[in-house]
């Protein structure tokens, strides 16, 4: 076939219309790997031109976030472009939140960007639930004729880098001859250059390649800070970790934690933070990974990178000591990856999630390279009977998706020594009332009870696999927070599935938000809030903590009071001038403001009680 290189991204659209004679049917990667300027083209053609129809297949539509207030919006607005990339918004999620798509578009998502589809109900209607590993075949039976990507090039080659996902088995299936559909890709230097299974491709195996003059810059993730919770979890994970092993870590604060812990602990630097554990910890903290670890992932995260950067993820398998199928990542991450000298980034292999998410496909082998593995996934709540709620809330409306989180599970299940590791927080707030993430009984199932394993809170490590459901309930009773556990207890009694003679025992009767502080104040230095970095500058950082407390507490007319109150009594935050000006609130500023004052000054109080401790 002969390659078209265009600029114009509406001539680009105008010709993959006329190639599939009015309707295309898209598949289109999820995440980072969109085309923005194709794909708006192609939905600006469908929406002018009512004769057409244009069907959309995808993922994790990545938007920079909408104030949901005046607060965020005076945190947010100033510093947007630095925190999250000047990444252009795509036309369909301007369309599907605003005056809703044109009868001749569709779109369908396997995987939301979380929290961000809530109440928007044409998403919540065309959201289609299934495994990552089954994704492609829901794609493939809507039968799509065209493939747009967002591609690196080098020298006529191009590489699928930030999403083999599925697009590295659709080009094999279309070489092969079991499919068959047009391919076109939008060029940007931006993203780094990776090898891998399938995960590079010739210029005969695309039809169309836009290059636009002014490429957009990538979507950049935001780093969130890493909270006590977080940081006790991710402590407590790091002595699941076996040398030789293997490992997956999921993307968000947690899987930040982890990593940091493990690089502590290669650095020998953990055994004083274990030792001071308060919780009851039959583990051993674990020393140097002199073997090293092997990652499989479908998500290639920050806190992976910097492993393999620290030598602690270097356990090769067939040459790669990482194989991954997608990335989301930060700016600093993607130049990181660019700039990694050529011998190491072909120690990283971006591969299909056909290969990293199951083992079905070449088993013998698979079995043989996920020695040990570790599957450490996130989840909202946990029954205690041992059933994990991920992605939908009680009215059916999706927060994210299932995506590779039972793959993983199913995998830890079908290894000879693996484990599935979810981790949680144990406590949330929610209108700003608090509640346990351990609970009874779920609103939804994302991983059934039989295939319950190992769960981690902040509060310790419980192992339920192969228990009975006396004993899970009373593990999980034990790293739950303390304010709930006599209320879980007398609920597994009255329904007869904990012993009338159990009693908690005196190891977790503390399980509370200040036994963590406690035992993690002393090591701050080691535990930084920001352990991979951050685009936050030092007023924005100051300003998070306070604006998180006013989020927590300000919906209840306790809270407001209290903040309130806080503003006139407590002694000001040393930055407070400063960070009000970042804020944009001068003088008095109004109740608002006045209970952000009153935040951080309670944040400083509690500061300055931990640095007397």
């Amino acid at each position: 076939m002969t390659l078209t290189r265009l600029s114009d991204a509406d001539a680009a659209a105008r010709a993959i219309f006329e190639r599939t004679g009015g309707e295309v049917r898209l598949a289109l990667p999820l995440g980072l790997g969109k085309p923005v300027t194709l794909v708006n083209a192609l939905v600006r053609h469908a929406r002018d031109t009512p004769g057409t129809k244009l069907t959309i297949f995808t993922a994790l539509t990545l938007e920079r976030p909408e104030p949901g207030s005046d607060v965020e919006r005076r945190f947010l607005e100033p510093a947007m472009d630095r925190l999250f990339g000047a990444y252009p918004q795509l036309l369909y999620a301007e369309m599907l939140r605003g005056e809703g798509l044109p009868e001749n578009i569709s779109v369908t998502e396997f995987f939301l960007l979380a929290g961000r589809w809530l109440g928007v109900a044409p998403m919540q209607q065309s959201y289609v639930s299934a495994n990552y590993t089954h994704a492609r075949d829901v794609l493939i039976d809507s039968r799509p004729n065209v493939l747009v990507q967002l591609l690196p090039e080098d020298n006529g080659r191009f590489s699928l880098s930030c999403n083999t996902d599925i697009s590295a088995d659709l080009f094999r299936m279309r070489r092969e001859g079991s499919l068959d559909f047009m391919a076109a890709g939008e060029v940007n230097p931006e993203l780094p250059f990776l090898g891998g299974e399938g995960a590079v491709i010739g210029e005969e195996e695309l039809d169309l390649v836009l290059e636009p003059s002014a490429p957009f810059e990538l979507f950049s993730a935001v780093k969130r800070p890493v909270d006590d919770a977080a940081q006790a979890i991710g402590l407590h994970v790091s002595r699941l970790i076996e040398d030789g092993g293997t490992l997956q870590i999921g993307i968000g604060a947690i899987g930040d934690a982890v990593s940091q812990a493990l690089l502590l602990r290669h650095r020998g630097e953990i055994e004083a933070i274990q030792d001071d554990c308060p919780f009851a910890m039959d583990y051993d903290p674990g020393g140097k990974f002199e073997t090293g670890l092997y990652a499989v992932t479908e998500m290639f995260v920050g806190g992976l990178l910097a492993l393999f950067e620290a030598g602690v993820i270097r356990r090769e398998v067939e040459g790669k000591a990482i194989h991954a199928g997608f990335f989301v990542e930060t700016r600093d991450f993607y130049r990181r990856l660019r700039e990694l000298p050529r011998e190491k980034r072909d120690k990283i292999a971006m591969m299909p999630v056909s290969f990293t998410n199951q083992l079905y496909g070449d088993e013998a082998a698979k079995r043989a390279a996920r020695v040990k593995a570790r599957f450490i996934n996130g989840a909202m709540k946990v029954s205690l009977l041992g059933g994990v709620m991920s992605d939908t809330v009680a009215d059916g409306q999706v927060v994210s998706g299932v995506g590779g989180q039972f793959n993983f599970v199913e995998q830890a299940f079908a290894l000879d020594d693996a484990q599935s590791v979810i981790t949680l927080p144990a406590t949330r707030r929610s209108g700003g009332e608090l509640e346990s993430n351990i609970a009874w009984d779920l609103d939804s199932v994302t991983v059934p009870r039989h295939m319950r394993d190992v769960v981690v809170t902040e509060y310790g490590i419980a192992e339920l696999r192969g228990a009975s459901d006396a004993e899970v309930i009373a593990r999980l009773i034990e790293i739950a927070d303390s304010r709930f556990q006599e209320e879980l207890i007398q609920r597994a009694k009255k329904a007869g599935k904990l012993p009338e003679s159990y009693a908690l025992p005196d190891t977790a009767r503390r399980n509370l938000p200040d036994t963590v502080r406690g035992w993690l104040d002393p090591h701050r230095a080691a535990l930084p809030e920001f352990p991979l970095g951050t685009d936050f500058d030092g007023i924005e950082k100051t300003l998070i903590p306070a604006l998180q407390r006013l989020s927590d507490l300000s919906p209840t007319m306790r809270g407001k009071l209290l903040l309130l109150g806080a503003s006139v009594f407590q002694a000001p935050h040393p930055k407070e001038a400063e960070a009000m000006a970042r804020m944009g609130y001068d003088g008095d500023g109004g109740l608002t403001a006045r209970a952000l004052r009153g935040a951080l000054r309670l944040v400083a109080a509690e500061d300055s009680a931990d640095d007397s401790r």
